[in-house]
Formats: C-alpha cells, sequence, structure tokens
C-alpha cells in the first residue's frame, strides 16, 4: 500500500532545501524586525505547538533570549490585554488560516509586540497578512491530514529565525540537513522489529530532553492521531518524577536523543533502566550509545544537536506510516480528523 503520508515524508528533503534557500538570506529581515525586543512569545496549536516548542528551546539555549509558549485563550477566551512591550510573538500555522492563531497574532500586535509568522499558507494568508514578518516555508501542497514536510520546514524557519537573532550556531549546518533527512528517508534503522514491537501495545510513553523534546511531543501526537495508539510525550525529566510507574510490559517506551549534546547520557540511562526493568526501550538517534542500551533503534541524523531535531523525526514519521498500515489504519485520513482545526 503506498500511502500520501509516505511519499510527503519522502518529500521533505527537497522542501526543507527550497525553504532554507529562501529564507536563509533573510535573516537581516529578522534581526530588523526584532530590533528593540528582549522576549519571544510562540502562538501555536497542534504539531505547530510541538514546532514551537523547539524554537523555544533553541532560541533560549543559542541565542539567550527568555523564550515561552503562549496560551491563545488569553487573547481568544479571556479577551485580556497584556503588557507585550518588548516582545517579539511568533504565530505558527501551517495553513495560515487558523482563526484562532490569526486573532491571537493580531492581538499581541495591539498589546505592543513585534509580530512574525511562521507558515506554509503563502503571503496571502491571513496570518502572514496580520504579521510585521512573514517567514512562508515552500513544504508545497500536504494531503495527508497527519504533518510531515510542514512540520520539519516549520522547523527550518524556525532555525533561521534564530540566526537572525543572533544564536551562537553555524548556519551552514542547516545546509547539511536535506541530505541527512534523505538518508534516514532511505535507511531509518530497525523499523520492523520496533512496529512489531508496538503492534500489540495499547500504549507508549515517548520521551526526550531539551531540544529533542520536540521530537519526542510530535511523535506522540503522530501515533495518538494516525495510530490511535495512547502515547504520552514527556520530557525525561518529568518522565522520572513519577510517570515513569506506567513503563511495564504493555507500554514500552520510545526515547529520542541528538547523536551529541548534554542530554544523551541522561537518556541512555534511562533506556537501561527501562529495560532492566523488563520493558522494552526503542531509540531514535543517540548515536551508538542509545542504539546498545535500547531493544531496538531507529536511526537519528548525523548532524549537531540544534538542527538534529529537524532529523529525529524522519524516522518517527515513517514508524508511525507503517504502524498504521501494519493496524489496518490508512494513516492519510485518521477518523475525526481534518486538515484544518478551528478553535473557539
Amino acid at each position: 500500500m503506498t500511502t500520501r503520508m509516505r511519499g510527503e515524508i519522502a518529500e521533505q528533503p527537497a522542501a526543507i532545501r527550497a525553504t532554507l534557500d529562501a529564507l536563509l538570506p533573510r535573516t537581516g529581515e529578522v534581526e530588523a524586525v526584532a530590533r528593540g525586543t528582549r522576549h519571544l512569545l510562540f502562538v501555536a496549536r497542534g504539531t505547530s505547538d510541538n514546532a514551537a516548542v523547539y524554537g523555544r528551546y533553541l532560541i533560549e539555549a543559542r541565542a539567550g533570549r527568555l523564550a515561552a509558549l503562549g496560551a491563545p485563550s488569553i487573547a481568544t477566551t479571556y479577551r485580556r490585554r497584556l503588557d507585550l512591550d518588548g516582545v517579539l510573538a511568533v504565530g505558527l500555522s501551517q495553513s495560515g488560516r487558523t482563526e484562532e492563531i490569526v486573532e491571537t497574532l493580531q492581538w499581541a500586535k495591539d498589546c505592543g509586540a513585534r509580530t512574525v509568522a511562521v507558515t506554509n499558507g503563502g503571503e496571502d494568508s491571513p496570518l502572514a497578512q496580520a504579521a510585521d514578518l512573514a517567514l512562508c516555508t515552500l513544504a508545497g501542497e500536504e494531503k495527508a491530514v497527519p504533518a510531515t514536510k510542514t512540520y520539519t520546514t516549520q522547523l527550518a524557519a524556525l532555525a533561521v529565525l534564530a540566526i537572525g537573532l543572533g544564536a551562537d550556531v553555524d548556519p551552514d549546518d542547516l545546509r547539511r540537513v536535506p541530505d541527512a533527512v534523505e538518508k534516514l528517508v532511505s535507511d531509518p534503522g530497525d523499523l520492523d522489529a520496533v512496529v512489531e514491537g508496538l503492534a500489540d501495545k495499547p500504549g507508549v510513553v515517548v520521551s526526550g530532553r531539551g531540544l529533542a523534546f520536540s521530537t519526542a511531543l510530535e511523535l506522540a501526537l503522530k501515533l495518538k492521531e494516525a495510530c490511535y495508539l495512547h502515547a504520552m510525550g514527556l520530557s525525561y525529566a518529568d518522565l522520572l518524577h513519577g510517570p515513569i510507574a506506567v513503563v511495564d510490559a504493555d507500554t514500552p517506551a520510545i526515547l529520542v536523543a541528538s547523536g551529541q549534546g548534554p542530554t544523551l547520557a541522561g537518556t541512555v540511562a534511562l533506556a537501561e533502566r527501562v529495560t532492566g526493568a523488563g520493558a522494552a526501550a526503542y531509540g531514535v538517534g543517540g548515536g551508538e550509545r542509545l542504539a546498545a542500551a535500547s531493544t531496538a533503534a531507529l536511526n537519528g541524523p548525523d548532524l549537531p544537536e540544534w538542527v538534529a531535531p529537524l532529523g529525529l523525526i524522519v524516522p518517527g514519521q515513517l514508524l508511525t506510516e507503517a504502524l498504521a498500515r501494519r493496524l489496518g489504519i490508512d494513516p492519510d485520513s485518521p477518523r475525526g480528523l481534518k486538515k484544518v482545526t478551528q478553535t473557539d
């Protein structure tokens, strides 16, 4: 069975390359719109909210600015005005047509913020029109309901945003991403073993920390929406504070990490603890160390930690698509979901 989701996963190298070609020359525009701001406020829902988690960690860890995830209901439900002077508000919506996000970004501007839109909806989308600066991704039309190429191109746009904000990173690392993603599409690792390990399980815990936390959240969301699993996405620090009690023979753990960086050792230790307790631990990324500590492992990208999430999600996307088919589910059209979700 060939699915649209699988085809769109394979389109990601080209989509990321096109997005970087369009946006990397615009870091000066990011610097200009952010001039005079101190903090960042991300506004998003769903998959875009998971992308915003990556943006938050990246901005704080590498650009030295305080960043936070906004609650759209403060604007749209509570109608509360805040002092957002000195804030750069970043609205993320793949379609650019999610009314709640458009309204919240407009609210942020009215409250004194400078505004940036990250969208695949184009310059004419309502979100782009509402922003002082629009960073439009070039993923092309995405037909499968689970977001794949629109998610990774959002991450690429956020990486460009970080560069424009003076992040201590090497922009050339971004140019390596499309090739790394292409390699993962063709060789995701021990995919069959992980699919079979999850096929009869009602739930799974997906965990990562720091920059990889966004990947854990996004993979958990994909497994929920396309495979109907009770998937819990957690930082491994939070997992250790109690929820690890749910990990057992019927509830395996998927552990996500870059092949380098300060969170790798903790992820490896968690894999050893999970398998030592008789449960399955499936690694995603983390190099040879995490693979050796895991029951089975999916490959990660050969990329520095700050851009690794653009590749780490790819084997997770492939896992989701393959597991859905294994369970007899069409991943292109999960029950009860639409491509654009509107919330009040």
